[in-house]
């Protein structure tokens, strides 16, 4: 095999690689870390030797996942995280699937295409399960490489067998992305970010927009600390887990890098939200790993509540990982800005070598990343793709809309509509940053939104629409009860409920939590499901039906709220039927159901769907659970000497001061509102 990319193999690869870029369902192929634009880019620098990237080509052509002699680890039908099953195998294997797939389009050697399919089959065939403690982490860092190999062979005419494909595409979501479908708001940043890459990257190669929208979303308005503005917690750059260590701060923030990457090949700016958030949290790393002790560093609790930490952790500290050099070059070659730390950061690694341990990171950046400096302010080569991760949130006076921005667009055009599919006609036209706030909007309607982003040569197609209603739907409120000091909120997208409430109890003689509520006169029942999950793991949630929105009212409610075991991680997750009787009287608990066991709750995890009903016929309560709304246990029964007018709804509460937890409930039904 020669060792550099000669000229009859690039005639070859220009073939193979057919036009500038594929176009399945919205989507750009190659279209994950590596376009097609870098492809070409690699080569001309290999065929001419130019530095830096020569170097990193050949640290990365020498490195035994590069070599089409690699000899396969697996594969194996499960693999498991913590206990540890197969985990080494099937990294070690998916590293190697993603470097041959590498040397194969950049070299046009049909050998390592051999061995990146064989890689990628072998697993694809076998795999039918995930398992462990940290599962997550087992589905959101081997798997990213086996999803990079994929989207390589796919679209680079590697002679990949269509049923292959298939089976590959249908294992990727039936095995893989269930592992990572929720998300992980029980743990810290890193497990979210592993979990985001993931699912954008499978949702790009399976051509899924609504799962890669979701991810999207999550990136920018999740409930978990990965979310970006959670994981980097302020304008300083300061990380959430920058007080735990630097080797697990630096794996965060680099995943989310990738996140953005992925999205910046498929058209949006995923890079710059949030006034370029994630620069900061790369210059904060850089700066403080290269040895300067002037960083800023505040007092932190996580969304969890689990981790609290009130210094910059030395664990680890000086120990750069191999992500520099994509974060270098984009902020600083692609759009001109300074990144002085983390440029010396991917200069003191240059060049950059395998990501390590495991699948953590793709690793050699300087040869993957490195490129000239581009003029930021060139006019556009095209008209922008569309918009993604539109967000709405609906109140009284109006429905906030913000969105990731579409590389190359000069302003934007929102549109709504009263029915999903449309037609949408114009809100807005010639905004000119990625937000908006419809004033127009009707209280308790419910509205569909999407945005078109346009620049001198054209307009986009449509973003992804989302739904949201202006407030919640009539006869529903929302408010805190009680002396709550982070605020909270309650909107409804027509589907879901989504609270946010902080507090410390519902259990006591006072309450503070966020409450979602409608009148109810005389005997009534309310069934919703929680939609899993929580971000703190702290959280009461569930159903009341309460005299007032005094913090001391007497109420009676049916609440999901975890019980210590001695071990923070792993909490008994039990559902409780409550009451105080009398105003100010202490909260007493009148009947419980059993732990909530396999698939509610795992590893101490409230991961599952949980039904919940409460019913009152006179002054006799019951509460009632189910796994699927259709097989309902008993909690119990008790009488209650509550008003005839009373409010019913959905409470919330972090029982944290300083952090909300994020909940939802969807198939939501009340006496005195049909609900969906």
């Amino acid at each position: 095999m020669s060792n550099l990319l000669n000229t009859s193999a690039l005639a070859l690869l220009l073939v193979l690689a057919g036009p500038a870029a594929v176009r399945a369902q919205g989507f750009v192929h190659p279209g994950l870390l590596h376009s097609q634009e870098d492809l070409a880019r690699m080569k001309r620098a290999i065929a001419a030797k130019q530095e830096p990237t020569f170097g990193g080509y050949e640290v990365f052509r020498q490195n035994e996942a590069s070599q089409a002699g690699y000899k396969a680890k697996g594969p194996l039908a499960t693999v498991s995280r913590n206990p540890t099953v197969g985990a080494g195998d099937y990294d070690a294997d998916a590293n190697a699937a993603h470097q041959n797939a590498l040397m194969w389009c950049l070299t046009g050697d049909h050998a390592y295409a051999d061995k990146a399919i064989a890689l990628v089959n072998a697993w694809s065939n076998m795999l039918t399960s995930i398992g462990g403690r940290d599962a997550v982490l087992m589905a959101g860092l081997g798997p990213f490489k086996m999803v990079q190999a994929a989207e390589l062979l796919r679209y680079s005419n590697a002679g990949w067998a269509a049923a292959d494909i298939q089976k590959t595409e249908q294992q990727f979501k039936t095995v893989i992305y269930p592992v990572l479908r929720e998300y992980a708001p029980f743990a810290n940043g890193n497990w979210e970010a592993a979990a985001l890459k993931t699912v954008m990257a499978i949702g790009i190669f399976c051509n899924d927009r609504p799962m890669y929208e979701d991810a999207l979303r999550y990136y920018v308005n999740g409930w978990g600390d990965g979310r970006l503005t959670h994981y980097v917690i302020n304008e300083t750059g300061q990380g959430q887990e920058s007080g735990r260590d630097q080797a697990h701060a630096q794996l965060g923030i680099g995943m989310l890098a990738e996140c953005s990457e992925m999205a910046w090949h498929q058209g949006l700016d995923l890079y710059g939200y949030a006034d370029n958030r994630l620069l900061k949290g790369f210059e904060y790393a850089a700066k403080y790993n290269l040895g300067n002790d002037d960083v800023p560093f505040v007092t932190t609790l996580d969304r969890t509540g689990k981790y609290f930490h009130q210094k910059i952790s030395t664990i680890a500290r000086g120990q750069q990982r191999p992500l520099y050099e994509q974060v270098y070059n984009h902020y600083v070659h692609r759009r001109g800005l300074a990144a002085p730390y983390t440029q010396q950061a991917a200069e003191k690694l240059r060049p950059e070598g395998p990501g390590r341990p495991g699948a953590d990171h793709p690793g050699f950046g300087t040869f993957f990343y490195t490129r000239p400096a581009e003029d930021p302010k060139a006019a556009p080569t095209a008209k922008p793709l569309a918009p993604g991760g539109l967000v709405a949130q609906g109140r009284p006076a109006g429905t906030a809309l913000t969105w990731v921005a579409a590389v190359g667009a000069t302003s934007y055009t929102v549109k709504r509509s009263d029915k999903p599919a449309g037609p949408f006609a114009a809100l807005a036209e010639r905004v000119a940053s990625p937000t908006y706030t419809d004033k127009t909007a009707k209280a308790g309607q419910l509205y569909y939104y999407t945005v078109a982003a346009s620049n001198a040569l054209g307009t986009s197609p449509d973003a992804y629409a989302v739904a949201s209603s202006a407030g919640l739907p009539a006869p529903w409120k929302q408010q805190d009860v009680g002396l709550v000091l982070v605020p909270g909120s309650a909107f409804y997208d027509g589907q879901e409920f989504r609270l946010e409430g902080a507090g410390t109890r519902i259990d006591s003689t006072s309450d503070q939590f966020q409450f979602a509520y409608l009148p109810l006169k005389g005997d009534g029942v309310i069934t919703a499901r929680f939609v899993p999950q929580v971000s703190s793991q702290f959280s009461q949630l569930g159903l009341m039906l309460r005299a007032s929105l005094a913090p001391d009212a007497p109420h009676a409610s049916l609440l999901l709220a975890p019980e210590k075991t001695g071990e923070i991680e792993a909490p008994r997750w039990v559902a409780r039927l409550v009451t105080r009787d009398a105003a100010g009287s202490r909260t007493a608990v009148r009947a419980s159901a059993a732990p909530l066991a396999e698939p509610q709750v795992t590893f101490g995890r409230l991961v599952g769907y949980c039904w919940l009903r409460l019913e009152r016929k006179g002054n006799t309560i019951s509460g009632f659970t189910s796994p699927d709304g259709q097989r309902w246990m008993s909690v119990g029964s008790f009488r209650a000497s509550l008003p005839p007018q009373v409010l019913v709804g959905l409470p919330a509460c972090s029982r944290l001061t300083t952090v909300s937890t994020t909940v939802r409930f969807d198939k939501v039904s009340a006496t005195g509102w049909k609900g969906k």
